[in-house]
């Protein structure tokens, strides 16, 4: 649905975050005369009033009779439309949009390609794979946005002039069936990895695996880049798309810590600023893509030499008394804790582990507790951390390792230091669960986390690159 589509329609928005505010300035600027409603928490209300001066009709909490009352509405991502108060009123007629489908129709050829984007999703390393897609581009001087889920919405650069030559869209699992829902069909769309996540949102691991999906089943792009090892990704057909497969001997894959080109040696990457072997894994996935759009991969791949990691993901923010301190605070899945795990071994560490409680199944975690080499102390918190600490009692009580039960997160940083000792070592925040509830999201989480070790937030937070330039 294009953005002149909704004149003369009931049309309502359902969110003021960044994502809310800039679909309400994209409709004002575009269609001044269409009357908007908004719904958003009872918190907001007044705030929303007064930023937009009486303009928009802001009422509170929707109920599905209120939703049914609109033909369009659209949500920010965050908000599932598996609520029943969503299901009920989409039964009702009511069209569920979002700002990701907005700007994928609005940039579609008459085709329905999205000429000269590449659109990338993955459970884990989905962030620092399009940050460096975006870098690689801009090495070879072109002019990039750097958009989505990263931390920019879609509709903040709907109309940017001068357009950039290439866009490199990050999207979550929120987001991956907006793009299908357009219409459109990206001309190279990357499918990194799938574990469970985001249960609470999808509503089952099935739901989560096929909403993520559908930016390659759905949406049809012009080239799908998968991996090859992810035995989700290796059992699709797609009819529609020209497959690119990498982490497989013919393709861009891995053989140790050197990058190949099916039998051609490309690139070392132990000397990179990728955190994480499953980061520089990704380096392959990236390739693949700049190659699907016509571009050297080989040439630029020492770009990557240049590139500046993300943060809050396997972050090295500093030194102090002894410890190093690691914000792996977007690690929102036992996986992810696993990875960052993966790239201190050796290391004498303290991990910090829990948080939100989407009910995720943490057997695997516990297995590679009990049969690798595991951190010498692990710290629990947050509202499932009672329950990681149960199930980690008994390989505690058999020596693998000092277990504490931290009442927050300066509570564990606190038992970390001491743990660890004069003897030194890490101290990884690397939750593996959500931040709702103590915090706003994992930046939050992650700033906390400098601050308690005496860092400036505001220096680490930053991202590098995004935007358009």
């Amino acid at each position: 649905m294009k953005i002149s589509q909704l004149e003369g329609k009931r049309v309502a928005l359902w969110g003021w975050g960044r994502e809310g505010r800039a679909a309400y300035a994209v409709l004002r600027a575009r269609l001044p005369s269409l009357g908007l409603s908004l719904f958003c928490p009872a918190s907001e209300v007044a705030a929303a009033r007064a930023e937009t001066q009486g303009v928009l009709d802001v009422r509170g909490e929707p109920s599905a009779e209120a939703l049914a009352a609109f033909e369009v509405v659209i949500k920010s991502p965050g908000i599932s439309p598996y609520l029943p108060i969503a299901l009920a009123a989409a039964e009702q007629g009511t069209r569920f949009i979002g700002g990701t489908a907005l700007w994928f129709a609005e940039h579609a050829d008459a085709d329905g390609t999205v000429r000269d984007t590449i659109c990338v999703t993955g459970t884990k390393g989905k962030s620092t794979t399009t940050a460096l897609v975006a870098h690689l581009l801009r090495a070879a001087g072109h002019r990039t946005g750097l958009v989505g889920n990263i931390g920019l919405p879609l509709l903040e650069v709907l109309d940017p002039q001068p357009a950039p030559a290439y866009w490199a869209v990050e999207l979550s699992s929120y987001q991956t069936g907006e793009v299908a829902r357009s219409g459109a069909h990206p001309q190279v769309a990357v499918v990194l990895n799938l574990f469970p996540e985001h249960l609470d949102w999808h509503g089952s691991e099935q739901r989560y695996i096929e909403d993520k999906l559908q930016l390659v089943t759905g949406a049809a792009p012009r080239v799908a880049v998968l991996n090859a090892a992810d035995p989700h990704l290796a059992a699709l057909s797609l009819p529609g798309s020209e497959v690119v497969w990498f982490n497989q001997p013919q393709g861009w894959h891995m053989r140790g810590d050197i990058v190949h080109r099916g039998g051609q040696a490309v690139f070392d990457t132990r000397n990179t600023p990728l955190p994480g072997r499953h980061n520089r894994g990704n380096l392959c996935a990236v390739l693949a893509a700049l190659e699907a759009l016509g571009l050297d991969a080989v040439a630029l791949a020492p770009a990557v030499q240049d590139f500046r990691p993300l943060p809050n993901r396997l972050q090295r923010i500093g030194q102090a008394d002894g410890l190093t301190y690691v914000n792996d605070s977007i690690s929102t899945t036992p996986h992810a804790s696993l990875a960052a795990l993966e790239c201190f071994a050796g290391q004498r560490i303290a991990l910090l582990v829990g948080g939100h409680d989407r009910g995720l199944d943490w057997t695997d975690f516990m297995q590679h507790m009990a049969h690798d080499v595991p951190p010498v102390e692990i710290v629990t918190m947050g509202s499932n951390g009672p329950r990681i600490h149960a199930m980690l009692q008994p390989l505690a009580d058999a020596g693998r390792f000092g277990l504490h039960a931290a009442a927050d997160l300066p509570d564990a940083m606190s038992l970390a230091r001491r743990a660890l000792g004069e003897q030194g070592g890490v101290v990884l925040l690397s939750p593996g669960a959500p931040s709702y509830g103590a915090y706003r999201d994992y930046v939050a989480r992650g700033r906390h986390f400098a601050e308690l070790a005496g860092f400036d937030p505001d220096t680490i937070s930053a991202i590098p690159g995004i935007g358009i330039a």
